[in-house]
């Protein structure tokens, strides 16, 4: 079946090809792009229109090429997007892209990061490449795209390789040839001319999520009737969990709040980490008389939890949780997190679950890349997690997924419901530090980059010297600094790091004693002093 109509028009006028490279370059965000897609704000230029996205498109079938040995027009691709008003548009500059080389496209409307993977897994659509188009918790202004393969996400050097494709064209030529349509563009009807069970990606995709509900609570085809849940999308894209999930299998969700996709997320961010929404899903909880609420990012593939009493389940409770569901199964295995977790934390991992914990580094692509290479050298890694809510579990493919995660968390908390518990019960034992905090400490130097390593270097070589003060080893990012209470003053620790994407130094401290991180603080503050290029 033909899967788009192709119509002669004038050809789109292209952009200089001054600094291209670097423009494009710009647009990378670690393994995503990420870009300005919408006027409105001040300071902030449009970077990621259609004709971007186009160009994009074209680096991406270009890198895919390569990667599995097709021609354009042998491949099956495949666009979702969360509900940001731009994405409409960024689906077009794709289209045309893809369509000027002849790929068969699903366009599948409204979907899930952890979908679109989920695209080349399942039989019916088993694409070789698919796109999200998102920008995940930013403001409503930013848009992107996150990309994946059958090998499951793309890496930070996959990334770079699809901007520069993007930004030469003679390299798209020399790679892929001519363009068969060149000077035509795709027009889509609304949709692509498929059947419609064709271009839905979310109903296979639900069922999926059913089916391991029905069969990992184990009763019945309703096994979640009795219990009330609820859900809070952010009016991102999260909302089909509680309708097409957890109702037809007997939840209560009549106390779900903000599941209508709004791409302007008026009422809070849809996002995890942020206070606002977790105080909304928390009070709605308490308020609704639910057993449990869950709450979701735009695109879904992070998720957190607050139990009956509207406590938060998330950052180092997240955490805690997932290591907690995973070793029912899974006794003795490795579990890889961000840099930022707790003492706590580690404790309950290892003392109380009997698993090992490995803190890495912060981003999603690292503590999971860092998980595959561990079991590939014959290291048991069952989990990948960081505290913003990114999880991936070997048995999913690996695939950051929070509906995945908030799946195994309902199958939890509908067997305990059954025995008259609840869910706060699998991680009582996880302890909290008596004060937390995050410092972000802003660089003003033009080489941010270097000046952050040459701060860390040297905090590293103070904190040798200095009384009380010892380095956390092993330590995979930044400098993490013990303070042991009696030789400098103050007792906790202090990680200092650079930022993965900005010029900052995010300083995240905690200690067991109320108000020990304000010592923690005066200590460090004293130390960093010195450098007048950061602004404290």
């Amino acid at each position: 079946m033909t899967p788009f109509i192709i119509f002669d028009i004038k050809p789109r006028k292209r952009g200089g090809e001054m600094k291209m490279r670097e423009k494009f370059l710009k647009l990378q965000n670690g393994s995503d792009i990420r870009g300005v897609s919408l006027t409105g704000v001040p300071g902030e230029p449009l970077s990621l229109r259609e004709d971007e996205a186009r160009e994009i498109a074209i680096g991406f079938i270009a890198w895919l090429s390569d990667k599995i040995g097709k021609k354009p027009e042998e491949m099956t691709l495949a666009i979702g997007r969360d509900p940001r008003t731009s994405g409409p548009r960024l689906l077009d500059g794709l289209m045309d892209g893809f369509g000027e080389y002849g790929c068969r496209v699903y366009d599948f409307g409204y979907a899930s990061t952890p979908a679109m993977f989920m695209a080349t897994v399942f039989e019916e659509f088993a694409c070789d490449g698919t796109v999200m188009i998102t920008a995940s918790h930013l403001p409503y202004n930013r848009n992107g795209f996150k990309f994946f393969t059958r090998d499951g996400g793309l890496n930070k050097k996959d990334i770079t390789t699809i901007l520069e494709y993007a930004a030469d064209k003679d390299a798209q030529k020399v790679k892929l040839g001519e363009p068969p349509f060149a000077g035509q563009q795709v027009h889509r009807l609304g949709k692509l001319v498929f059947e419609a069970e064709k271009n839905d990606i979310m109903t296979p995709y639900c069922k999926f999520l059913r089916d391991l509900i029905v069969d990992g609570v184990g009763a019945g085809d309703r096994p979640l009737e009795g219990m009330k849940i609820v859900v809070d999308a952010g009016n991102g894209g999260g909302g089909f969990y509680a309708t097409r999930v957890l109702k037809p299998l007997g939840a209560d969700i009549s106390a779900s709040q903000f599941l209508e996709p709004d791409g302007m997320f008026e009422n809070h961010a849809p996002n995890p980490e942020d206070k606002e929404a977790i105080n909304a899903i928390s009070l709605q909880t308490v308020a609704s008389g639910a057993d449990l609420g869950l709450i979701f990012d735009t695109d879904v593939d992070r998720s957190a939890a607050v139990d009956s009493c509207g406590r938060e389940i998330a950052r180092n409770g997240i955490v805690a949780m997932a290591a907690a569901l995973v070793a029912e199964d899974h006794p003795g295995t490795t579990v890889v997190t961000d840099s930022i977790t707790s003492r706590q934390l580690t404790r309950f991992i290892e003392d109380k679950l009997g698993l090992k914990h490995f803190r890495y580094r912060r981003g999603y692509r690292n503590v999971i890349n860092k998980a595959i290479e561990l079991n590939e050298q014959g290291i048991d890694s069952q989990l990948a997690i960081e505290t913003s809510g990114h999880a991936a579990l070997k048995e999913n493919f690996f695939l950051d997924d929070g509906a995945y995660l908030a799946t195994k968390i309902v199958i939890k908390a509908a067997k305990l419901f059954r025995q008259g518990e609840k869910i706060d019960s699998v991680i009582e034992e996880l302890e909290d530090p008596a004060d937390e905090r995050e410092i972000r400490i802003p660089i003003r130097d033009d080489d941010f980059a270097g000046y952050g390593d040459k701060v860390l270097a040297e905090l590293e070589e103070y904190a040798k010297a200095t009384e009380g003060l010892s380095l956390e080893e092993p330590n995979y990012e930044g400098v993490r600094i013990n303070f042991d209470g009696e030789g400098c003053g103050a007792e906790g620790w202090c990680l200092l790091r650079k930022s993965l994407h900005d010029p900052l130094l995010p300083m995240n401290m905690a200690s067991d004693e109320a108000g020990g991180c304000e010592k923690i603080k005066k200590i460090m503050m004293e130390f960093l002093s010195r450098y007048d290029k950061l602004e404290l």
